[in-house]
């Protein structure tokens, strides 16, 4: 399924860092608790905790890695984006 349209995903990955963007309209209750419910889950799956953070001006959130726990986030964000049933990245790098 093809979500691009309602949540953009962008992914960005470097030395002890990566870190995930999920642009969505912020508006939208269902969709906000939608992803919240789906962090939860991969969370719990995972047995990680990533550093989770919004944006409200951008109507973005942003789940991030750092230092050695980065090692397993490509597990972590494939699991995400297979929750919110999104099936592509926008692209590979995101503005803060």
């Amino acid at each position: 399924m093809d979500r691009c349209s309602q949540i953009k995903a962008s992914v960005r990955m470097e030395e002890k860092y990566a870190g995930m963007c999920l642009t969505f309209d912020r508006n939208d209750q269902s969709l906000l608790d939608e992803v919240n419910e789906a962090i939860v889950k991969v969370n719990k799956e995972m047995k990680m905790t990533p550093l989770i953070w919004d944006n409200l001006n951008n109507k973005t959130l942003y789940v991030e890695f750092k230092e050695d726990v980065q090692r397993d986030s490509g597990v972590y964000f494939e699991k995400l984006l297979r929750e919110l049933k999104i099936d592509k990245c926008e692209n590979d790098i995101f503005q803060l």
